[in-house]
């Protein structure tokens, strides 16, 4: 991590009290299903937020979703938590990803594919991690914001263009360029954040899920790795991507069968 990049996550503002009351209550053992819903009611913007999310074609519910409650029942606790933390931390930064050749319009739609990705793949049979992979998935790219901003102060626009074109890996031309990656930036914000240990461990190690430290984390890193391989940066899914995800899903032993019912809908 560069001191440059460290500065900055050191400036961020705190997160509002809306995202520290949803921690609290998803974070405490005592907590239940309305206790969730009482907080999130409270905001009826972000209310309207989680509704627009869940009720994307990429879950593909037939049914529409309009109550908190309902959404809650249908996702589970930890994967609203997810559209509401992705709602609430995405209006902290201001975004430019220029530097990416992407818009911001794209980078919300790359991190709402990863997402539909990531949920429909799981939510019967890793439901147990989409308390972490779920806002996992809406965040891990956030760090992209920071690293473009220093990209664009630095002037090294042209640099990183070539990187990106030269070593076709982004988090290779990030690592090149800025001397850091987009999961250590990610990790380092949500550590300074205070989220909890095991989210911070599986954005970390997402890309190396080997150096997790428990079983469950480098399984849930593997996940990652394997939906951030499938959905590249431009947000869209091609035969090659998935081949290069269905070649980790094989060597990670992860559920094949599922994957291939859940891109149906991503694609």
């Amino acid at each position: 991590m560069t001191e440059e990049i460290l500065k900055k996550i050191k400036q961020l503002p705190p997160l509002p009290e809306s995202a520290m009351q949803i921690e609290a209550v998803y974070q405490s053992p005592d907590s239940s299903f309305n206790d969730m819903v009482k907080i999130l009611e409270k905001d009826p913007l972000l209310t309207a937020d989680i509704l627009k999310a869940a009720n994307s074609p990429l879950y593909g519910f037939s049914r529409e979703i309009n109550a908190i409650s309902q959404a809650v029942g249908l996702f589970g606790m930890g994967t609203v938590r997810g559209f509401a933390l992705a709602s609430i931390v995405k209006k902290s930064f201001s975004l430019d990803l220029s530097p990416y050749g992407i818009s911001n319009e794209m980078f919300s739609e790359l991190s709402k594919k990863q997402h539909g990705l990531m949920t429909a793949w799981c939510l019967r049979k890793e439901n147990k991690l989409l308390g972490v992979l779920s806002p996992a998935a809406f965040l891990v790219e956030i760090g992209k914001v920071l690293i473009s901003q220093q990209i664009m102060a630095d002037g090294t626009q042209n640099e990183f263009r070539d990187a990106l074109k030269e070593l076709q890996d982004v988090e290779a031309a990030e690592r090149k360029v800025v001397g850091t990656d987009t999961p250590e930036v990610s990790a380092t914000i949500f550590s300074q954040w205070k989220f909890e240990e095991g989210l911070v461990e599986v954005i970390k190690h997402c890309q190396n899920p080997k150096n997790a430290s428990t079983p469950n984390n480098q399984r849930a890193a593997s996940i990652l790795n394997v939906v951030r391989v499938c959905v590249p940066i431009n947000g869209v899914i091609t035969d090659e991507s998935v081949a290069q995800a269905k070649e980790l899903i094989t060597a990670y032993g992860l559920d094949m069968e599922s994957f291939d019912k859940a891109l149906e809908n991503a694609r």
